[in-house]
């Protein structure tokens, strides 16, 4: 099994690992954590394939769109955070709930 193989099939069982957490939990600090799990998985598949042949020099592009990525997602992640504040001050749950009458 090849390096790039393994850090592939990592970064899908993060991307797995989240998905599966973003569904299950309620609490909203570990669905934005889930989230954040998931884009590893994905940035983490992104850097593998981009290594590709280890005789050629690696591809830039998708390198830079890991950096950018990770830009993207901590600001994203600081938005969703704020927002979580938000709601948790509104409502005083910092969970969501099944029940549509809340």
């Amino acid at each position: 099994m090849s390096g790039v193989f393994l850090y592939a099939l990592l970064g899908v069982g993060l991307f797995v690992l989240g998905l599966y957490a973003l569904i299950i939990h309620a609490h909203l600090l570990r669905k934005i954590l889930a989230i954040n799990v998931m884009g590893t998985g994905v940035f983490l598949v992104l850097v593998a394939l981009a290594a590709g042949n280890p005789d050629a020099p690696p591809d830039p592009v998708p390198h830079a769109m890991v950096i950018t990525g990770i830009v993207v997602a901590v600001s994203a992640t600081a938005l969703a955070l704020i927002l979580m504040l938000k709601v948790s001050v509104a409502t005083g749950k910092n969970h969501l709930s099944d029940s549509t009458r809340d």
